[in-house]
């Protein structure tokens, strides 16, 4: 194959899978607005610092997995592996604490990660990401997972499932450490799992080689560690979810990729997508501001992979309804025909009516071909002939059905032609 094509691990989202992958987006927001959470844009590359200091120096993303790089003035660079730490950063930035709380905002784009590519995992990806920020409260823990459920409900995903447990927070974290450390000290792990959980023990529970997961069947649990107060958060989570009709599994081994969750920390996963079965998840991180240099206030929040969510889509066959594309299409034959064709579609696309013409010197056979493939329901026909008559032909593209229109009416006859 000759010619430039996308890097490794990279993927196109081309027509018409592309709409299927707008209504994922789209359906995956939708509680978000209604929920009174406010959009976000944040730069697709930030400062290493928020990511090396809020994402953790132990996990792989920071050690393995970000592109770095230095701009011209020598500042150390890195796109975006996840959405979080740089909404928090503009949080912090912009005094978005100064004002009510919580601040509940959201946004969608892509992150990227040097990973291993393979099927649902790529280098470029999109994720949805919401974060509520400034109040521990665990019912608005219980609203952040239940807008996490109702999304995938909305697309009419039935084989997912919600992970849960507690990590804890800083006063239960220490000991229950040194429990963790003087179990994995007497393990059999290479050199570099043993610097990882110098810095994190936590990390390798979450380590997914056999020969790994294999010793830490007796592992001590975050959650047989909670303290008085955090096992109360924990339970009234659950109670609130459990108010708002939302089931879960109890997930004691759940890690996140990720250094700062605390507290509350889910996942959901599908049973369709094989080893790459998570679709989204998050959690709380209350330490997170304060890492990043800015107030210790609490924040919870998670991340959705939009292509993860529509390959689980796919996996349940369910036919995603698509924003309505061109619904009517306008066919010319001849310079005076393409004269009524260009103003009739403007004037289409101005009352909100999606609308197409032919472009180029095609013939009936083609122009009607090119009408077909819009996925319009509806055309008009002009030739020289009809308009000596002032008329076009008005086609119901769906069942062949074909009167003439006087091209005065067109626009009207049209307009109501595609929304009955």
């Amino acid at each position: 194959m000759s010619g430039l094509t996308a890097p490794k691990g990279t993927f196109d989202v081309l027509p018409p899978e592309s709409a299927r992958f707008l209504a994922v987006r789209e359906t995956l927001t939708a509680p978000l607005r209604r929920a009174g959470y406010g959009y976000v844009e944040t730069p697709v590359f930030e400062h290493t610092e928020v990511f090396s200091r809020g994402v953790g120096e132990s996990t792989d993303v920071v050690t393995k997995e970000m592109y770095t790089f230095d701009d011209r003035g020598g500042r150390s660079l890195t796109l975006r592996p996840e959405l979080t730490a740089g909404l928090v950063r503009a949080f912090i930035e912009h005094r978005l604490h100064t004002g009510p709380l919580p601040v509940k905002l959201w946004t969608v784009g892509s992150a990227f990660r040097y990973e291993r590519p393979q099927a649902g995992r790529y280098r470029h990806f999109t994720q949805v990401d919401m974060e509520a920020l400034g109040v521990d409260d665990p019912a608005l823990d219980a609203e952040v997972v239940a807008l996490g459920v109702q999304g995938f409900r909305d697309l009419g995903l039935t084989d997912f499932e919600l992970l849960l447990t507690s990590l804890g927070d800083a006063t239960d974290r220490p000991p229950y450490r040194e429990k963790l450390v003087e179990y994995l000290e007497k393990l059999d792990l290479d050199e570099e799992t043993r610097r990882r959980a110098e810095i994190n023990p936590l990390r390798v529970l979450d380590d997914k080689r056999p020969e790994v997961q294999a010793q830490l069947d007796d592992a001590p649990l975050m959650v047989d560690h909670l303290s008085d107060a955090t096992r109360a958060h924990y339970d009234a989570v659950r109670q609130h979810l459990t108010d708002l009709g939302v089931t879960w599994t109890e997930a004691p081994r759940l890690v996140r990729g990720l250094d700062y969750y605390t507290k509350t920390t889910f996942e959901f996963v599908h049973s369709g997508l094989g080893a790459q079965s998570a679709i989204g998840g998050g959690g709380r991180y209350d330490g997170l501001s304060a890492a990043l240099g800015g107030p210790d206030v609490s924040g919870i929040g998670y991340a959705v992979g939009v292509d993860r969510t529509l390959l689980a889509v796919q996996a349940e066959g369910l036919d995603v309804a698509a924003a309505a594309g061109v619904r009517a299409f306008v066919v010319p034959l001849g310079a005076e025909a393409k004269r009524l064709a260009v103003r009739l579609v403007g004037q289409l696309r101005q009352a909100g009516v999606p609308a197409d013409t032919v472009y180029g010197d095609r013939g009936l056979k083609g122009a009607m071909r090119a009408a077909e493939r819009s996925g319009a329901s509806h055309a008009v026909v002009v030739g020289e002939r009809d308009l000596a008559d002032g008329v076009g032909q008005l086609k119901d593209l769906r069942t062949g059905e074909q009167r003439a229109v006087p091209v005065g009416d067109l626009f009207e006859a049209l307009r109501t032609a595609v929304s009955a």
